[in-house]
């Protein structure tokens, strides 16, 4: 049975069509072994990865591979506060546009990342002494200008990243301290206001499992749903490491406690970092927990997509942010696919 028949909520995604793109070539003709893409829809499931503009603009290999192996492309940073708002009466497009263009060519989906968060915010909202009512007013505006533009081309949005802290509270950042917790709501409804269609996600990190910010995430969620607000998902990003990682068991009960209270969820930006260099065990148990959490999401009625946040070792943000730490993706630095892309390939072919 497909998968989608299993779910209550209805799945509103925009149509892709065809535009004109800066990317002359198209993808070669596959040869071999089906992309995972191919694999991944035919069980229901809409596989994706980050991608980045100035990658895709450069770097033929890069987004050849990017487009043949996944089906949703998810911008790494270009829809983000900073990068797309350089000044308060300015916005620049041109990156942002870029990607959806060249995901629409490449008959890929896209998921908006991410519209409210407490990093990457641009110089002259953090250091300006804005009342509350004037930065609700910047924070209306802007979601309503990002989601607008994109209405019927981007179907689901990050709409709040991150606003729970790692031991379960509020987290305090510049929203939460200068417009209150109903800063959260307030970025739902207007989202919603700006594009009627798309789905809307609260996205987040080590909450995929158990515990008290896994907790707080589904009652902060479903408090919201239950008082009319327009959200429909939880994302949960699951950047781990081969000595760091939920139980399947605890990922599966969060996702069925979600679905029981109406959500969908995705895996949004998943990536298994490890100690450099990266010995052949590492590779192994990190090709087990990739294929571990496809299968929890296949297994998973409510599930839709499973992102990983990258395409290749090549271009990650581990090594900058966990120095000694790297080889987190499916592909290693020269493009060849790793252990875990065949983990991953042989679960969604029937093999294991």
């Amino acid at each position: 049975m497909n998968r989608l028949l299993t779910l209550l909520i209805p799945i509103s995604f925009a149509l892709i069509v065809g535009a004109c793109s800066s990317v002359d070539e198209e993808p070669p003709e596959e040869e071999g072994e089906p992309a995972l893409r191919d694999l991944a829809q035919a069980r229901g499931l809409m596989f994706g990865a980050a991608a980045d503009a100035p990658q895709i603009n450069a770097n033929p290999q890069y987004r050849v591979t990017l487009a043949r192996e996944f089906g949703a492309l998810t911008p790494e940073n270009e829809l983000k506060f900073g990068p797309l708002r350089p000044s308060r009466v300015t916005f620049s497009w041109d990156n942002a546009d870029a990607l959806v263009t060249f995901a629409e060519n490449s008959g890929m989906k896209v998921r908006g990342h991410t519209l409210v968060w407490h990093q990457q915010n641009p110089f002259w909202l953090t250091s300006g002494s804005f009342t509350r009512a004037q930065l609700m007013s910047i924070l209306e505006e802007h979601i309503k200008a990002v989601v607008g533009r994109y209405r019927g081309r981007i179907g689901k949005w990050d709409v709040v990243n991150e606003g729970i802290a790692d031991n379960g509270s509020m987290r305090q950042s510049l929203w939460f301290e200068r417009i209150g917790p109903e800063y959260i709501e307030l970025a739902f409804q207007w989202a919603h206001e700006a594009d009627p269609d798309a789905l809307l996600y609260y996205n987040d990190y080590s909450a995929e499992g158990s515990g008290a910010k896994s907790n707080a995430v589904f009652n902060l969620v479903s408090d919201l749903k239950n008082r009319g607000v327009p959200i429909h998902g939880v994302g949960m990003q699951m950047h781990v490491s081969t000595d760091f990682f939920p139980g399947a068991a605890d990922v599966a009960g969060n996702m069925q406690r979600l679905a029981a209270a109406g959500f969908l969820v995705d895996i949004t930006e998943m990536d298994v970092r490890i100690l450099l260099p990266a010995s052949s065990g590492e590779l192994a148990v990190q090709g087990e927990i990739y294929r571990t959490m496809v299968d929890v999401c296949l297994d998973a009625p409510n599930c839709m997509s499973f992102t990983v946040w990258g395409v290749t070792d090549a271009h990650s943000w581990i090594p900058g942010f966990f120095p000694g730490f790297g080889a987190g993706l499916l592909f290693d630095e020269n493009y060849a696919t790793k252990l875990a892309y065949s983990r991953i390939r042989d679960l969604l072919s029937g093999l294991n």
